[in-house]
C-alpha cells in the first residue's frame, strides 16, 4: 500500500488492486508492446508505469483510451513528481498491503472533501476523484469508473500540446549561473569507486578504482578485467553511491543499467525542465523519471544525457559532474530533422553497401555492366567519388569523405590502392584499369558537334589546292608502319635518274587539305596535342572515321599527299628538293618485318625498294661524318586484344632499330626534316624548327663500351634537350644536320599540322595563318600535351611487360645486357628478348657488357614491382 497524507488530508491509493486489473486486461490490437510484463516487475519504483505511460503515447494511432487513462492516473499521482507540488506531501509505505479490492470499488479516501486536486507542474487542473468518503459525516458519493476515465483523456489529448506549445515561448535558460554552479560538486576518486572511463576514441568502458598512479592517475580494473592506468580527462562519470564495488559485478551492473534505458524518457523530462526553465544534474534526472537516484538509475540517467543529441546540453562541468539544461524547442526540432534525414541517409547508404558487397560476391562475367552504376544519381555519386579518391582527383573535402566512409563501411583501408581493388571487384573497373589514363584525364571521346562535322566533311570532301596538285600516281609507293597502325601518315618512293643520282619522294597525308586552321575540328585537335598509342587501345588526334577514311593513305586509291622529293648527292647530302601538293596510289602496305624481308630477297621487281634502302645507307653515312650519334635499341612492342578481360591476350614485339626496314623509315623521315627546315628557312616561313645542341660531346669517352645498347645508352643518358626555334632553322646536333622540322606525321601530331599548315598557305600564295610568336604560344600547351602522352605510353607499356613476364613459366631464363652498374654489384639490365630495363645483382666479375642470364622472381604491374635474380652457372 502506498500512503500519500500530510497536514490533515490523506490520499489511499490501492495501486496493488490497479496493478491486478492491468495485469489481466487483455489490450486491443494497437498497443505495440507486452506492457503486462512491464507492470509485472518490482513495485518499489513507478519506473514501470511512467515508461508504460510513456510507450503508449508513442504508438502510432490513438492508444486504448481506459487503458491511457488508467496509466495517466497512476503516473501523475504516484510519482514523484506529483509528490514534489503537492503542498507539505510526504511519501510513507507501510509494512503491509490491505487485501485487494475490485477496480469498481477503486475510491479515494479524504478527511476533508474536495473536488480538485491541482497538479501545478502538469498544468492539468481537473475533477480528479472517482468517488470520496467524508468521515466527519459518515457519507460517501461514488462516481462511475466510465466518466473519470472520459474526464482524463480530454485532458490528457491536449496535455503535450499545450506544455509544448508554452515550453517553446521559453528558449532561454534563465537560471543564473551560480545557480548551476551551486549544483557542481567536486567528486574525489576513492578506491573502490565505481567509474565509467574513455578507453579510446571508439570505447567507453565500466572500472572499479584501485589505487592512485603517481599525482594524477589511476589504476582501474575494466568490466573485461584488464588493468590501466588512466589519466583524470579520461574519466567520464563516477557512479555515485558505490562503495568498495567489486569487479566482478560490473557486467551485470551495466546489463542492468542497459536494459532500463528508455530514450522517450527524455523528452517528458525536457518539456518538464524547458517550461520551469530548470537545469538538472545527473541524479536529479534520474530522481525524476525513475523515481530513484540510486547507482543504476543514476547511470542510467547519465547514459541517456550522454549519449542524447537532442533535447539537452551541458551547461558547465566540474570534472566528472556536469549540469545540463534543455535545448530550446527550436533547436530540438531541428536535431529531429537532422537525426530523421540522417537516419534516411544511412539507410540509403547501407542499402548501397549491401549493392556493393552482393556486386563483389558475383563471378566476374556476372558482375553489373559500368554503366549500370549510373543510373540512379545518389549511387552515381557514390560510386564517382571512390573512382576519384582511387585516381587521387577528389574535387573536394565531401568528395573524399564520401570515400573514406565506404572504405570504413567495407573494412578497407582510406587508400586510393583499397578504392581501385573495390572498384575491379565489383566490376567497376576491369582488373587491367589503366590508373594513369584516368589520372592524367586523357580526351578519349569526342563531342557529338565534333563529331557531326567531321561526316559533314567527308561527304563534302573539300580540296581547297585540287588544282594545284602534281598527279605522282605513276610512281610505286611503299607505306612501311607497324600492323596494326591504324593512320598511314607517311609513304616512300624512290628511283635513280640518268646521272646515276637518287631521287627520293616523301609522301605525307595531308589533312589540312579536309581541316582549316581555327575551326571546330582544329580546335578539338589543338587540346589534344597528338593521339595517344597504347597497348590496348589508339584515341586519335582527329575523330576516327575522318582520319581513316579521309586523311589517311590506304593502298590502292588515289590519295591527297603534300610530296618532298629530294635528290641526293653522291655522298648523300641533298643536291635539290621540291615541295608539292600531290595526288598518290601507294602501291603496298608493308610492315617493317615484311619490307625487311622484301630486302634481304633482293627481288629484281623491288628495284624501287632497294634504291630506297641504298638512299637509306648514304644518309646514315652522311650524317655520320656530320657528327650524328648512334641512339637506337631494342624497342619493346605489346598488342593487348580483349583488355577488359581478367586474363587478356599479350602479344610482345622487339624492335630492332637498326632493322634494315626501320633504319630505311628512319631516315627517309630524317631527310624529309631536314629539307623542309632548308625550305621554311629559305622562305621565311615560320615553322617549328627542333634543334639539338650536341656537338661538344666527345664520343671518344664512349669508345671503351661495346658498340650497340651498351655505348647507346650510356650517350643518351648525356643527351641535352630538345631546343625550338619558330624563325629560322638551328642544327640537330644529334641528327648531324643543319635544320630539322617534324613534318611526316599530320594525322598524329599537332605540331606536324602546324608545320602543314603553314607550308601549304605559302604553296597557295596566300597569307600565313600563324606568325612565329603565335606559333610559340600554341606550342608551349602542345608539347606539354605530347609529354603526357608520352608519359602515359611509357608507363602503360612498362605494366603490360610486367603482367607478361608475370604470366611466364616460372622456370624460364632470360638473356641480358649489362649496360651499367649503379650501387655496388646492383646493374641496369636490358632483357635482349623483351627490349626491357630492369635492375638486379650480378656475381662479382661481371663487368658492363656482359650477358647474363636472369630469372623473374616477383612481378606485381598494378605495384610497378619487377625483381629478377641471376642464374649463376655452375662450372
Amino acid at each position: 500500500m502506498a500512503l500519500i497524507g500530510g497536514s490533515g488530508s490523506c490520499l489511499l491509493l490501492h495501486y496493488s488492486s490497479l496493478k491486478c486489473f492491468l495485469v489481466n486486461w487483455r489490450p486491443g490490437p494497437r498497443v505495440g508492446f507486452d506492457f503486462r510484463a512491464l507492470l509485472k516487475g518490482p513495485t518499489r519504483s513507478f519506473g514501470s508505469l511512467r515508461v508504460a505511460h510513456f510507450k503508449l503515447y508513442q504508438q502510432e494511432g490513438k492508444p486504448e483510451p481506459k487503458l491511457q487513462a488508467l496509466l495517466l492516473v497512476v503516473t501523475l499521482q504516484c510519482s514523484n513528481m506529483v509528490v514534489r507540488t503537492v503542498n507539505s506531501i510526504s511519501l510513507l509505505r507501510s509494512s503491509s498491503l490491505p487485501s485487494p479490492l475490485p477496480m469498481a470499488a477503486f475510491r479515494y479516501h479524504q478527511i476533508r472533501a474536495f473536488q480538485y486536486l491541482q497538479f501545478s507542474r502538469l498544468s492539468i487542473c481537473k475533477p480528479m476523484v472517482s468517488g470520496y468518503h467524508n468521515i466527519k459525516s459518515g457519507r460517501s458519493r461514488s462516481y462511475s469508473v466510465q466518466s473519470f476515465v472520459d474526464s482524463v483523456i480530454e485532458e490528457f489529448e491536449a496535455l503535450r500540446r499545450r506544455r509544448t506549445v508554452r515550453a517553446s515561448n521559453k528558449s532561454v535558460l534563465t537560471s543564473s549561473k551560480d545557480t548551476v554552479e551551486d549544483k557542481l560538486r567536486k567528486q574525489v576518486l576513492q578506491k573502490g569507486l565505481l567509474l565509467e572511463f574513455k578507453k579510446d576514441p571508439e570505447r567507453i568502458l565500466l572500472a572499479v578504482a584501485q589505487k592512485p598512479d603517481g599525482r594524477k592517475n589511476w589504476i582501474v580494473s575494466d568490466q573485461n578485467g584488464v588493468t590501466t592506468s588512466i589519466k583524470p580527462q579520461q574519466i567520464t562519470y563516477i557512479v555515485p553511491g558505490v562503495d568498495n564495488f567489486n569487479t566482478t559485478e560490473i557486467s551485470d551492473f551495466n546489463q542492468r543499467a542497459q536494459s532500463n534505458l528508455d530514450p522517450t524518457l527524455l523528452e517528458f523530462a525536457w518539456i518538464e525542465l524547458l517550461e520551469t526553465n530548470k537545469s538538472v544534474t545527473v541524479e536529479e534526472l534520474a530522481e525524476m523519471i525513475f523515481g530513484s537516484a540510486a547507482p543504476v538509475e543514476s547511470y542510467c540517467a547519465h547514459l541517456l544525457l550522454s549519449r542524447d543529441e537532442i533535447y539537452f546540453t551541458v551547461l558547465d562541468s566540474k570534472g566528472s559532474s556536469s549540469v545540463y539544461g534543455p535545448r530550446p524547442t527550436v533547436q530540438v526540432e531541428e536535431m529531429k530533422r537532422r537525426i530523421l534525414a540522417k537516419e534516411a541517409a544511412d539507410k540509403e547508404f547501407n542499402e548501397f553497401l549491401e549493392l556493393l558487397k552482393s556486386a563483389k560476391a558475383m563471378p566476374p562475367r556476372g558482375k553489373p555492366s559500368k554503366s549500370s552504376w549510373k543510373v540512379e544519381e545518389k549511387i552515381w555519386y557514390r560510386i564517382e567519388s571512390l573512382e576519384a579518391f582511387a585516381i587521387e582527383a577528389c574535387k573536394d573535402d565531401a568528395q573524399r569523405n564520401t570515400a573514406g566512409a565506404i572504405l570504413k563501411a567495407m573494412g578497407l583501408a582510406k587508400t586510393a590502392a583499397s578504392a581501385v581493388n573495390l572498384l575491379i571487384d565489383i566490376g567497376y573497373f576491369p582488373v587491367h584499369v589503366n590508373l594513369d589514363l584516368l589520372k592524367l584525364n586523357i580526351r578519349t571521346d569526342f563531342p557529338d558537334k565534333t563529331l557531326i562535322a567531321a561526316e559533314k566533311l567527308l561527304l563534302e570532301s573539300p580540296d581547297p589546292d585540287r588544282d594545284d596538285r602534281i598527279d605522282l600516281t605513276h610512281l610505286k609507293v611503299y607505306a612501311i608502319d607497324v600492323d596494326e597502325a591504324d593512320e598511314l601518315d607517311d609513304a616512300l618512293s624512290a628511283t635513280k635518274l640518268q646521272d646515276g643520282r637518287i631521287k627520293v619522294w616523301i609522301h605525307v597525308a595531308d589533312p589540312a587539305s579536309f581541316v582549316q586552321p581555327g575551326s571546330m575540328i582544329d580546335r578539338e585537335a589543338l587540346q589534344r596535342g597528338t593521339s595517344v598509342f597504347l597497348p590496348t587501345a589508339t584515341y586519335p588526334m582527329f575523330p576516327e572515321k575522318l582520319a581513316m577514311e579521309g586523311m589517311s593513305l590506304k593502298q590502292g586509291t588515289n590519295c591527297r599527299a603534300v610530296s618532298v622529293s629530294v635528290v641526293l648527292h653522291s655522298d648523300g647530302s641533298i643536291a635539290e628538293y621540291t615541295v608539292n601538293n600531290s595526288i598518290i596510289r601507294p602501291t603496298y602496305m608493308l610492315t617493317y618485318e615484311s619490307a625487311s624481308e622484301l630486302l634481304h630477297l633482293n627481288l629484281e621487281e623491288e628495284l624501287e625498294l632497294r634504291t630506297l634502302s641504298e638512299a637509306a645507307s648514304l644518309r646514315l653515312q652522311w650524317r655520320r661524318g656530320q657528327g650524328a650519334f648512334e641512339t637506337g635499341s631494342l624497342e619493346p612492342r605489346i598488342k593487348v586484344e580483349n583488355p577488359e578481360d581478367p586474363e587478356p591476350c599479350i602479344r610482345l614485339y622487339v624492335e630492332d632499330q637498326t632493322d634494315p626496314a626501320m633504319r630505311l623509315v628512319t631516315e627517309m623521315m630524317i631527310l624529309c626534316g631536314e629539307a623542309l627546315a632548308t625550305f621554311g628557312s629559305s622562305n621565311k616561313i615560320p615553322l617549328p624548327y627542333r634543334g639539338q645542341p650536341q656537338s661538344n660531346i666527345d664520343t671518344s669517352a664512349f669508345d671503351h663500351l661495346p658498340e650497340g645498347p651498351v655505348r647507346n645508352s650510356a650517350i643518351v643518358k648525356i643527351m641535352r634537350a630538345a631546343e625550338m626555334d619558330y624563325r629560322k632553322a638551328i642544327r640537330h646536333g644529334i641528327l648531324g644536320i643543319p635544320g630539322y622540322v617534324q613534318f611526316t606525321s599530320p594525322i598524329r601530331r599537332y605540331m606536324d599540322l602546324l608545320a602543314h599548315y603553314q607550308v601549304k598557305a605559302f604553296l597557295r600564295g596566300d597569307g600565313l595563318p600563324f606568325t612565329a610568336g603565335q606559333l610559340e604560344g600554341m606550342a608551349a600547351s602542345v608539347n606539354m600535351n605530347a609529354r603526357i602522352a608520352k608519359k602515359l605510353f611509357s608507363s602503360s607499356l612498362r605494366y603490360w611487360i610486367i603482367e607478361y613476364l608475370r604470366r611466364q613459366p616460372k622456370q624460364r631464363k632470360y638473356r641480358a645486357l649489362i649496360l651499367k652498374f649503379f650501387k655496388d654489384r646492383n646493374a641496369t639490365l636490358l632483357l635482349l628478348e623483351v627490349g626491357f630495363q630492369a635492375s638486379a645483382w650480378v656475381s662479382i666479375g661481371s663487368h658492363v657488357g656482359d650477358e647474363v642470364e636472369v630469372r623473374v622472381e616477383e612481378a606485381h604491374p598494378r605495384d610497378d614491382i619487377i625483381m629478377l635474380k641471376e642464374v649463376v652457372r655452375v662450372t
